[in-house]
């Protein structure tokens, strides 16, 4: 494209490359698992959101055959024209069901989700207060929505309540928004304090249980449900991408909450209705949620072997520049002192056959790598996880 309006892009390509910031896709061959191929290598896969290890599913798989051969490949409209199946509806009550709520809505994806919501919710004279570490589609949707919008420092709910006291009297409605467990660190969202905050205050909160749903919970519901809150008339939202291996999103709450989203959320109203494959298999995997506990089970024992083995790892390594995270989830991130560091740790641990994501700026505001956990890891993957972390540091 040179010569044209387009040169400046060319210039960004090489600043990107140059702060080692320049990303690529990693394509993957074969089916997703604790052990996957890439470019003819086997590598242990720690980069997955997969917690639960259903993405490879013989259920999932065979619900997502007998949606498509019933319904066709497509939806083929938006779900308040053509779009909607009764799969769909059988899904909404599943996740209503799971999530203690009385209805939930469908998206196409939890991005939609997000921006769909938050753009219902609060316009102009409304206030956004929101985690710094919020996902992006948070971010986002607070500033689709229009909302005067603020960050209040990570997990501060002393700094949440100083935004209320100084702004919350000049808005018509507040819309509280956090991440459940924080995607790029592993934390949790504190949640007891928040809730007594926004009641005191009048306003609403928006719980995003990404990465909590199937993980957290007696009944793998999710974060709110294992802190004991959900009766408590929150604004759930949740992926179907993540532990249920699907995709497309959900938001989850009161009856009416539920109605005036099917009316007035543009994220849902005007793109398609999601595929009647991603339906099915996402409805089998809520199935598996409530039938199999012992996944979690298994899944929170490899979370406390391994941050036990890395814990040890880092304290023999003495002057290691190389720290953990704080953690309360399969979510463990390994700090490291910049971007070239951490691109070089994880070049060298898929020479060993390790896959973790390395993490930098602008994404998260210091390097990482990130690795995840799941129900189908075995104890030798983590053994060679720790040895090959020893070797870097």
């Amino acid at each position: 494209m040179s010569g044209s309006a387009y040169d400046w892009i060319d210039q960004a390509l090489v600043a990107l490359g140059r702060v080692h910031r320049y990303r690529s896709v990693q394509p993957l061959e074969g089916a997703a698992g604790p052990v996957v191929q890439r470019q003819g290598q086997a590598l242990v896969n720690f980069a997955s959101n997969d917690y639960l290890g259903l993405a490879n599913h013989p259920q999932l798989a065979a619900a997502a055959i007998a949606a498509v051969q019933t319904y066709g490949s497509g939806s083929t409209g938006s779900p308040l024209l053509t779009g909607h199946r009764p799969l769909h509806r059988q899904l909404e009550r599943a996740i209503a069901e799971l999530k203690g709520t009385a209805d939930a809505l469908i998206f196409s994806s939890g991005y939609l989700a997000n921006l769909g919501t938050l753009g219902a919710l609060v316009g102009s004279p409304d206030l956004v207060l929101a985690d710094q570490y919020n996902h992006a589609s948070l971010k986002a949707g607070a500033r689709v929505s229009g909302a005067t919008h603020y960050d209040y420092r990570h997990g501060d709910m002393a700094h949440l309540e100083a935004l209320l006291k100084a702004h919350r009297h000049r808005h018509r409605r507040c819309l509280i928004t956090s991440d459940s467990v924080f995607s790029m660190d592993g934390d949790l969202c504190p949640l007891g304090e928040m809730l007594p905050l926004a009641a005191a205050y009048d306003a609403m909160v928006l719980v995003d249980e990404a990465h909590g749903t199937g993980v957290f919970g007696p009944r793998g519901a999710g974060l709110v449900e294992h802190l004991g809150y959900s009766g408590y008339p929150l604004v759930q939202m949740g992926t179907l991408s993540k532990a249920l291996a699907s995709l497309g999103g959900y938001v989850a709450g009161p009856q009416p909450l539920i109605d005036f989203l099917r009316n007035r959320a543009s994220g849902w109203i005007y793109t398609t209705a999601l595929s009647p494959a991603d339906t099915g298999a996402a409805l089998a995997a809520v199935t598996l949620v409530r039938q199999e506990p012992e996944r979690r089970q298994r899944l929170w024992q490899h979370v406390a072997a391994l941050n036990q083995g890395l814990d040890q790892l880092l304290d023999q390594s003495g002057g290691s520049r190389v720290k953990r995270l704080p953690s309360t989830s399969p979510i463990i991130c390994l700090e490291y002192p910049s971007a070239a560091a951490v691109l070089a740790a994880s070049q060298q641990l898929q020479g060993l056959g390790l896959w973790l994501a390395a993490v930098r700026p602008p994404t998260v505001p210091t390097s990482r790598l990130r690795l995840t956990l799941m129900a189908t890891h075995q104890s030798q993957h983590l053994d060679r996880l720790l040895a090959g972390l020893a070797q870097l540091l």
